[in-house]
């Protein structure tokens, strides 16, 4: 499987230690995969308070703030199994991403999911203030592991398949 870089070669500019360059090349596949792996279990720490009905930081039930919240602020119908799926999503989704299995088809729908809780909580949660940038930056960790891929490091470089 072709390995993807985070920019090509054309765009690369001239190290100025060049020798240092062998030490990019080797460490860029890593990194990545330990981004990946970050950003999945951070999502994850959300997923499984919801799975297994444990309070989750100042949320005592988390299942129902996350219902209340697509219901309230997003007014979206059928609230209780978008909460459902959400919770699924975090949880085996952020697992699998974590994993590096179907990482091109689970890490957009985290990518849309955050960008629905910047909808949802914007208005309440004001930059810095409340903490909107943590959905907004693994959002777009999101979108650039939807780009790249599971990567060197990954179940779907291990099995040779990915969308």
């Amino acid at each position: 499987m072709k390995e993807h870089k985070l920019s090509g070669p054309s765009t690369d500019p001239a190290l100025l230690i060049p020798s240092l360059g062998p030490l990019y090349d080797r460490a860029t596949p890593i990194s990545y995969a330990l981004l990946r792996i970050a950003f999945g279990l951070t999502i994850l720490t959300h997923g499984i308070p919801k799975i297994l009905n444990r309070p989750h930081g100042s949320m005592a039930d988390p299942m129902a703030g996350t219902t209340h919240l697509i219901e309230t602020a997003l007014h979206l119908p059928f609230a209780p199994q978008l909460a459902f799926f959400v919770a699924l999503l975090e949880t085996f989704g952020a697992a699998a991403v974590a994993l590096g299995a179907a990482t091109r088809l689970l890490a957009p729908m985290l990518a849309v999911q955050m960008a629905f809780i910047c909808v949802a909580i914007g208005p309440t949660y004001p930059w810095i203030d409340r903490g909107i940038e943590y959905p907004v930056i693994l959002g777009f960790i999101a979108l650039l592991i939807s780009f790249q891929g599971g990567g060197r490091w990954s179940v779907d470089s291990w099995i040779g398949k990915a969308l």
